[in-house]
Order: C-alpha cells, then structure tokens, then sequence
C-alpha cells in the first residue's frame, strides 16, 4: 500500500479507495500506514472506527508518532458516524460528515479520511450504500481529500462489490492496489 497508494494521495488529492479487506492484522498495519504516512506529510485525519479496533490502531500509532504528531489524528465512532439518525440514512451521514470536516474546508487545513463500513448483518438495504458513495465520490472531488472506505471482503454479497467497485476509482485488496474498471464517474445533470 504504502508506495502506489500513498504516492496517489501525494500526486492528486482527490483519491477515494475502497478497501476490501479480510486479515485484521493487514487491516490495522493498512490503517497504521496510512495514518503515519498523512501525518508525516501534514494531513489531519479523520478516522470513522469502532472503539474496539480503534483502541488497537491507537495503541500502535502511539508507538510510531509523538503526541503532537497523534494530535492531527481525529477518531469518530463509526456506528454514531453511519447511524446518527438512528438508522443508516444517507442524508443524516453526508450532514455529519459535513459538520466534521467544515473546520478543515474553512481553514484550508489539508485532510484525509478513513471510513470503516460495518454492519452486524447485512440486512440494511444495500442499494442505498451506493446513493451514499456517489455522494462521497462527488465530495472527495470537490474538497479534494483523499478517502479509503474499508469493508470486510468476506461479508460483502456480489451485489455490493459490484456497487462498491462502481463507486470507487481505486481499489486495495490487502496488497495489490488498483484501478477500478468498473469505476462510473458521477456525470453532474444540466
């Protein structure tokens, strides 16, 4: 990841990713380089994770970073992030998101996001996950900020990967890094 993906983020900085992973260890080490790497270059980043595996990124990164350096690190509770409305409404998440990261749009501050997508099942309607991503896309672009949307490889129906890979430009599959074939760019209407 490290080298293609972080030297995308460099070179342009409307880079949205989807992350289809499976290993936890992988999926911490991913998040780990990606948060030190942002750091290093002087993004603060926002990071929508459960408590749980955040605990476990925070523990590793306050080995690798300072406590000035873990300061650019914002975490955000992924579940109060996707489900602020009481459910998970595309509308109530892009406000959300919005709130968050109107400081840095305000002031110029350069950002970067990681959104970890979870559900306990995956009986929500799935169709609405790709309204959300068109927006997202749209976001990514007009704010230029680099975005990694990490869902669980295993857990995802064919019908959402298919979404998935239509929302995303690129895509990181543990190791190999890529671009999307599938990719439909969202066309604005007159």
């Amino acid at each position: 990841m490290k080298s293609k993906m972080n030297q995308l983020c460099a070179d342009q900085r409307s880079v949205h990713v989807l992350y289809s992973y499976n290993e936890m260890k992988n999926y911490i080490e991913q998040a780990v380089s990606y948060i030190q790497e942002g750091v290093t270059v002087g993004d603060y980043i926002l990071f929508i994770e459960n408590e749980r595996i955040y605990s476990l990124i925070h523990q590793e990164l306050s080995t690798l970073l300072t406590k000035d350096q873990m300061a650019f690190v914002h975490h955000v509770n992924n579940f109060d992030f996707y489900y602020s409305s009481g459910s998970y409404h595309p509308p109530a998440i892009v406000d959300y998101f919005n709130k968050t990261v109107q400081k840095y749009v305000e002031n110029k501050i350069p950002f970067r996001s990681w959104a970890h997508v979870e559900w306990a099942s995956m009986k929500d309607p799935l169709h609405i996950i790709k309204d959300l991503e068109k927006v997202i896309d749209k976001a990514v672009n007009l704010l230029s900020f680099p975005l990694i949307c990490a869902y669980q490889g295993e857990k995802m129906p064919d019908y959402l990967k298919t979404i998935l890979m239509e929302t995303h430009p690129y895509v990181l599959m543990e190791d190999d890094f890529i671009v999307s074939e599938q990719y439909q760019p969202v066309i604005e209407q007159q």
